[in-house]
C-alpha cells in the first residue's frame, strides 16, 4: 500500500475568523447559483437545482479536505 506523507500541523485560525458550517456554505453557494452579482435572479436558476448543486459541492469540498473560514461580521455602519 502506498504511504501517504504526514500531514502538516494545522495552521491557527486568523483572529476573529471561524470555521463555516456546512449548511452556511451550502446556503451561500445556492444563493450564488440563483442570483447574479447584482442580486437579480438568474433566468435558469431554479431553487431546487441550486440547492442540490450546492449540497453536492459542499460534500465534495469536505471529501477532498477543504476548510472554509468565515470573517467576523462587519461593524454596523453609522448614519450621519
Amino acid at each position: 500500500m502506498p504511504e501517504h506523507p504526514a500531514l502538516p500541523a494545522p495552521l491557527p485560525l486568523p483572529p476573529g475568523h471561524s470555521v463555516a458550517a456546512s449548511e452556511e456554505v451550502a446556503d451561500a453557494l445556492a444563493c450564488a447559483l440563483r442570483y447574479d452579482e447584482r442580486g437579480k435572479p438568474r433566468p435558469s436558476g431554479g431553487e431546487l437545482v441550486a440547492s442540490l448543486a450546492a449540497e453536492h459541492l459542499v460534500k465534495h469540498l469536505e471529501r477532498v479536505g477543504f476548510l472554509v473560514l468565515k470573517r467576523p461580521p462587519a461593524p454596523l455602519h453609522s448614519a450621519g
